[in-house]
């Protein structure tokens, strides 16, 4: 019988995060449960840092607040941890550390919010032992199993603000206008928020992209008067035959994603520019993308979310992860969720793994985008 649960928040910030850990905390208190948070995500897992939550203080009033109460952390795989030995840092597996912990605050599950790496660990944990229930989060909508991830739906609406406004400086100043969004290996917030900001062009990681077409997409425009485009990039997109944008390699690429992209949007007017004549000036949206007050569909999405997910957690249905599908909630075993990445510890390793939800040339958004004259670089 569930007595005693934990949350934790993993990976980058996304808006959502309070308000599933919100209805986590709600429905726990609905049915005399108690409910605790990890600071720092797994990183508070293995200090074994942790606070009580209570809809009647420390989770009150937090439904429209971005960012986590918890906080959140990055790079920080406990099963391939840096610690520093005689002035060396090297990679350590500090994982039952964690699963000590949870064992000696007697904590009957926990919940982990966060994307593909975050419930990679999860499932490592749930076979260590550890009682383990995932809530899929991330602005990337990547993560395996689910229809869609909290969190998605905001940067979309941010995204497409953006275009609204890059809209009237092009048409104003006769302009090719880039937008580089998130989107390591998955292009679904640039080809949503493309449809929804009227984009000419998306370009996004899973179509290797010929700049000729683009730039001869910009050109059709030009004949027919309009001397103005917008173009939205994804950070990961890259040419045919080429490679990705990379800004910068940290800890020679160990730990968790240290690879930092960085320069696809600038590319990618630099070369329209010379095509068409145009002048082309890129705009990168960065973390305004994670930031901030969630849309009114995330705070719904992530309150069925939590709700879900302690719901499960009550009817012992342990180590597996909280979905939509089909526009309904279930949950699927975290073991389908990792795909076929079944070593304990390993980094994720995006499609080679089958562990991430990428844009398919069926789905309806390519379908839409290419009905209605978007070029998508093909």
């Amino acid at each position: 019988m569930v007595k005693k649960v934990a949350i934790l928040a993993n990976g980058g910030d996304v808006s959502g995060f309070n308000a599933v850990i919100r209805a986590i905390v709600k429905t726990a208190e609905h049915h005399g449960v108690e409910c605790y948070g990890f600071i720092d995500g797994y990183r508070g897992l293995l200090k074994n840092n942790y606070e009580k939550l209570s809809s009647a203080d420390t989770a009150s009033g937090i439904l429209q607040k971005g960012g986590s109460i918890i906080s959140s952390s990055t790079n920080a795989n406990v099963f391939h941890y840096p610690v520093m030995e005689e002035g060396k840092e090297v990679y350590k597996d500090l994982s039952d550390i964690c699963v000590q912990n949870v064992k000696d605050d007697e904590f009957d599950c926990v919940f982990a919010l966060g994307g593909d790496s975050t419930q990679k660990s999860a499932r490592d944990f749930s076979l260590k032992g550890i009682h383990m229930i995932g809530v899929p989060k991330t602005i990337d909508n990547d993560v395996a199993c689910t229809d869609i991830t909290f969190g998605y739906n905001t940067a979309v609406s941010v995204a497409t603000e953006a275009l609204d406004r890059l809209h009237t400086t092009a048409e104003t100043h006769n302009r090719i206008m880039v937008l580089e969004v998130m989107g390591r290996e998955a292009g679904w917030i640039a080809l949503e928020s493309a449809i929804a900001g009227g984009a000419d062009v998306a370009l996004i990681p899973e179509i290797p992209y010929d700049i000729e077409k683009a730039a001869q997409a910009i050109k059709d425009r030009q004949k027919i008067g309009k001397n103005f485009s917008i173009v939205v990039v994804s950070e990961g997109a890259f040419p045919k035959g080429g490679e990705i944008s990379v800004k910068e390699e940290a800890n020679n690429g160990q730990g968790v994603i240290n690879t930092k992209l960085g320069g696809a949007g600038e590319k990618v007017a630099k070369q329209l520019e010379e095509l068409t004549g145009l002048t082309a000036r890129c705009t990168v949206l960065g973390y305004l993308q994670r930031g901030g007050t969630p849309t009114s569909f995330d705070r719904v999405l992530s309150t069925k979310y939590g709700s879900k997910a302690m719901e499960l957690a009550l009817e012992g249905k342990f180590n597996v992860l909280t979905v939509i599908k089909n526009g309904k909630l279930d949950c699927v075993p975290l073991e389908e969720v990792v795909g076929s990445n079944k070593e304990i510890g390993a980094v994720q390793n995006g499609e080679s793994e089958g562990s991430i939800r990428l844009v398919t040339m069926d789905d309806d958004l390519v379908k839409t985008a290419r009905n209605i004259g978007i070029c998508l670089g093909d």
